[in-house]
């Protein structure tokens, strides 16, 4: 266990100790009615802040400590939250009137010079929505409704950057935030069961995403890790109003004999990167497509390389919401349209989401 300095945390002594699984979700396509608290959902990294007197840890949804990614969150911890406690909430940066997860993305970083810089210029907030311990008090036994309690009242003179998330038991008021907040930046709503206690790991939550379809380009693909004869993932385009084809995202998702069937379909149309639309993009240009030198900026020496398609097929595709020019996750396969002119496929039939100004979901 580290501390915000990197240190020992010997005598961090709380009645919850880290690392703790985050409580999980299951998606629905409606917002559920009965007995349930409505929160916004928001789009950055899940964290649970372990706060012991002058320690510090932030652990991840995966348990690994973030605490040296966020000195600028340790800082706020230190000044707002109670001098004992755990709690559950999200880190995010916002630019501007919304989150934005690349930005946030950057914050991991192995340099400590790198973090310091980044940490001044694009500064992070921690917002919180659960309560695990308070003092002495290991509060994870008790109903949500209750946790929620002790969290307002902990959290009563709570000032930015820490914030405590919106709630409400209407659905009706519920589904006006999903529709508004995605202009802010946040990507759904979660339900939670109000007399639910705390339970890591376990899936006891209802989260509702937005979905969406797209007719997309197929202009590459790369192959998959049980062998050169399958596909991994096919990459994915949109032309561009000045009639580029900039890269959106990819979808993979495929059953194992599947993968070796689009091996063999699409093999008639690998070309060659001379005649490919990606084969000159420069990185300066601002068009982002997959080089086949690029290698991945968040997995180290992982190569990127792809066989180019003709840009010829369409696939319908669903997706989340869109970080920039491309799909936030990865887009989910639909189906083939091969009724669709790929050079129809554009950036204009995306839905735009209504601009939201991110402090009036912050309160």
């Amino acid at each position: 266990m580290t501390s915000a300095c990197g240190g020992t945390m010997a005598g961090m002594d709380l009645p919850v100790m880290p690392p703790v699984l985050p409580m999980l979700a299951k998606t629905a396509k409606t917002i559920p009615t009965g007995d349930f608290a409505y929160e916004p959902k928001w789009d950055g990294f899940r964290s649970i802040i372990f706060r012991d007197g002058d320690e510090v840890e932030i652990g991840s949804r995966n348990t690994k400590p973030m605490t040296r990614y966020f000195p600028d969150v340790v800082e706020a911890v230190l000044e707002h939250l109670p001098p004992r406690c755990v709690v559950d909430g999200e880190i995010v940066v916002a630019v501007g009137d919304r989150l934005e997860f690349e930005v946030l993305q950057q914050r991991v970083h192995p340099a400590a010079s790198r973090v310091r810089k980044l940490a001044a210029e694009t500064p992070a907030s921690f917002v919180a929505f659960d309560l695990l311990a308070l003092g002495d008090d290991d509060v994870t036994g008790l109903p949500f409704r209750e946790r929620r309690a002790l969290l307002e009242s902990a959290l009563a003179d709570v000032r930015a950057p820490v914030h405590l998330t919106r709630i409400t038991d209407d659905p009706d008021l519920a589904q006006e935030w999903f529709e508004q907040f995605e202009g802010a930046g946040l990507d759904g709503v979660i339900a939670k069961p109000v007399a639910g206690t705390y339970q890591p790991d376990k899936r006891t939550m209802v989260k509702i995403k937005h979905q969406r379809t797209a007719d997309c380009v197929v202009a590459g693909y790369r192959v998959h890790t049980s062998g050169p004869d399958a596909i991994g993932s096919l990459l994915l385009g949109l032309y561009t109003d000045e009639g580029e084809l900039a890269s959106v995202g990819v979808i993979g998702a495929f059953p194992a004999a599947r993968r070796k069937e689009l091996f063999a379909e699409l093999q008639p149309l690998v070309t060659t990167f001379d005649d490919h639309p990606w084969a000159w993009a420069q990185p300066e240009s601002g068009t982002r497509t997959p080089r086949s030198s690029e290698y991945s900026r968040w997995n180290s020496g992982k190569d990127l390389s792809f066989v180019p398609l003709r840009p010829e097929r369409v696939v319908e595709v669903r997706y989340e919401h869109m970080q920039g020019n491309r799909f936030r996750h990865t887009a989910q396969f639909n189906r083939w349209r091969p009724d669709r002119d790929p050079r129809s496929c554009t950036f204009a039939q995306l839905e735009e989401p209504v601009s939201y100004d991110l402090t009036d979901v912050l309160g």
